[in-house]
């Protein structure tokens, strides 16, 4: 018994030393393993497509970082995505600098209504954000046969910023907005005294209290840039489809989740970070292209998602909890 607990602990050890560079190793295996299902994969275009995908999606499971980091998750993010997407294409007749900001727009009062219901309320982050999401389906589906009539295609500077490319097509726009949003998440998380607050809340809300400090900010702070950087995500997807939908954003709840908890943020707050959600975005968008080469379904696609994400919550949880030590504490942060 003694044996099997020293080894787990010094596993758990490694992990927390060696996350990134484990999930790189991941990750390069994943592309190898793409290229081999399709040689013409490791193409300018073909990595472009994969990090086309992977920003909207890194974008998303920034927003449930944050969350998860604060005991906290969203269930909306893919209909606060959607519905900036739909506000942005049906306002960008009167110029796409005016469609985005009103996406945006929807994206602070999401996140808002979620901060306000979770912080202050105190309601279940599942059950708030669910029921968020439910109550978004249903004025988008309503308003988009009244108030939203009309355009659903995306001006020509979203569909720039969603889809293209400089430097002779080889560097997408998204990825360079993902990599500014990406270095003001890290510098926040471990710069600045929010960021040790996020960390704290999910840690110990009690102790926090005691400080002096009043949760409730922190948690509407946080549900509002969620919601900030679910509508920018929403946004770029709408430039990358030149159209939108209801349905635009619906396959990336699962896999926005999955990144934070692959990249080693726990469901249970205080233990996480952004770096290792990076890698996580990525290594679920090579994992969707090699699904697509292998003609594998959006549903079996979604079961893979989910399997990643009980799989990786169970092994964390188990080299986290009372056998596995504290060396947990600096997985993935």
């Amino acid at each position: 018994m003694t044996a099997t607990l020293s080894r787990r602990a010094r596993l758990n050890e490694v992990l927390a030393d060696h996350a990134t560079a484990v999930l790189g190793v991941v990750l390069v295996v994943l592309v190898l393993l793409t290229a081999a299902v399709e040689p013409s994969y490791l193409s300018v275009t073909g990595l472009r497509n994969t990090l086309l995908i992977a920003a909207p999606l890194g974008i998303m499971a920034a927003g449930q970082t944050i969350l998860m980091l604060t005991g906290g998750i969203d269930l909306s993010v893919t209909m606060i995505a959607t519905g900036a997407a739909y506000v942005a294409g049906n306002q960008s007749p009167r110029g796409a600098v005016i469609a985005m900001l009103l996406g945006l727009l929807v994206g602070v009062v999401a996140g808002a209504v979620n901060g306000i219901g979770v912080g202050v309320f105190r309601v279940n982050p599942l059950i708030m954000t669910l029921a968020m999401s439910a109550i978004l389906l249903g004025l988008f589906t309503q308003w988009a046969q009244t108030i939203l009539q009309g355009s659903t295609a995306a001006a020509p500077l979203i569909k720039t910023l969603g889809g293209g490319s400089f430097a002779d097509n080889l560097i997408p726009y998204a990825v360079v907005i993902w990599a500014l949003l990406s270095a003001g998440l890290l510098l926040l998380l471990h710069r600045t005294g929010l960021g040790r607050m996020i960390y704290g809340v999910g840690d110990n809300e009690m102790a926090l209290r005691l400080a002096g400090v009043r949760p409730w900010q922190i948690y509407l702070t946080v549900y509002v840039l969620a919601g900030v950087g679910a509508a920018i995500a929403g946004i770029l997807l709408a430039g990358r489809t030149g159209a939108v939908d209801l349905q635009l954003a619906s396959a990336f709840l699962l896999p926005s989740v999955a990144a934070a908890v692959i990249g080693g943020t726990s469901i249970f707050g205080g233990v996480g970070g952004y770096s290792g959600t990076i890698i996580g975005a990525l290594i679920l968008s090579v994992l969707n292209s090699m699904l697509t080469f292998l003609d594998v379904g959006q549903g079996l696609q979604q079961i893979v998602y989910g399997s990643i994400v009980l799989t990786l919550a169970w092994a964390y949880a188990s080299l986290t909890g009372p056998a596995g030590g504290a060396g947990g504490a600096g997985w993935g942060r």
